[in-house]
């Protein structure tokens, strides 16, 4: 395809008390972008979140970046011993950024 390159797309869903040590995680993996979704929720090692619940007080958010293979790999050695103590999930996979006018990977 023209006009792309090959990246590594990170999903990151973490309960939103850890999500300030996430960010300087990945500032110290000099990660120039990242998208946060709140109120994530689902099934997983922590039970059931619900975000429609209003009597929850825990909440997920989701974490998307993308960078490259270099980059890819300090994040994962990063995030790897903090993901045992917080819970959550890591999904990595290949992608293609499109390249537009503004690039923040």
């Amino acid at each position: 395809m023209n006009n792309t390159i090959a990246m590594r797309r990170f999903e990151i869903v973490i309960g939103i008390e850890q999500l300030d040590q996430l960010t300087e995680l990945l500032d110290r993996c000099a990660v120039r972008g990242y998208t946060v979704l709140k109120n994530a929720g689902g099934l997983g090692s922590r039970g059931v979140r619900d975000p429609g619940d209003v009597l929850l007080e825990q909440e997920n958010v989701m974490v998307v970046l993308a960078c490259k293979e270099d980059q890819a790999q300090k994040i994962v050695n990063e995030i790897r011993p903090s993901l045992k103590g917080w819970g959550g999930m890591c999904l990595i996979s290949d992608c293609l950024w499109l390249e537009g006018p503004a690039v923040s990977y």
